[in-house]
């Protein structure tokens, strides 16, 4: 027969073997809980940079002028005035249709629109050079009033002095867009917002 020694004894052993039982159940619980955040947070900045990657998969250039260079007379109002070749790469997944913006956010009163077009075929992966000057093309991209009050393309016209940049924005859209012809750059803006995938720019330079 045990002695009264002996039983508490016993007994404080017990607790204190409940006591680290405990412990260990609380410490692996917490590290469950530790690993299961750190999970999460990879997860989450792997879709974070999935979705950068996509941002940057596009890119836009032309071979008429090298970017951050000057555009040759033949595109602006100094020459005939046409449109430039454009290229481009492959867009993200998803992309329905593309719209392109050119801006010179130098002009004396203030951003300066020279073309608006857009629902461009998600197939196509440039422009020709001198795209014809209508509302609607042959396939089916729709170009809108550019700041001229005309449709379609005009080139750099700026006044004598320094030089303007012109940017050549192009846009990845997930959905097609539904403007007029009398539409410009704040509208196409407007339609797009909730719709770009990804977007490209190809600035060139003019002076007089």
């Amino acid at each position: 027969m045990n002695s009264p020694r002996h039983t508490v004894h016993f007994g404080h052993v017990l607790r204190s073997r409940k006591r680290c039982c405990a412990a260990t159940v609380i410490r692996a619980a917490c590290l469950t809980v530790v690993l299961t955040v750190m999970v999460a947070a990879l997860t989450s900045l792997s879709a974070v940079a999935h979705g950068g990657d996509n941002a940057m998969s596009l890119t836009i250039s032309s071979p008429a002028f090298p970017n951050g260079e000057d555009i040759p007379r033949k595109f602006t109002c100094e020459g005939p005035d046409t449109s430039p070749q454009l290229t481009w790469s492959e867009p993200p997944g998803g992309t329905k249709y593309f719209a392109l913006l050119v801006d010179d956010p130098d002009a004396p009163v203030g951003n300066w629109n020279h073309w608006a077009i857009w629902n461009i075929p998600a197939g196509a992966r440039g422009l020709a050079e001198g795209v014809k000057k209508l509302a609607q093309l042959p396939d089916g991209s729709a170009q809108g009033t550019n700041d001229f009050h005309k449709v379609g393309y005009n080139g750099p016209c700026p006044p004598a002095g320094k030089p303007h940049r012109y940017f050549f924005k192009l846009f990845a859209l997930d959905a097609k867009i539904d403007l007029p012809a009398t539409a410009g750059k704040k509208e196409l803006e407007a339609a797009m917002k909730g719709h770009v995938l990804a977007q490209a720019e190809w600035m060139g330079r003019f002076h007089r």
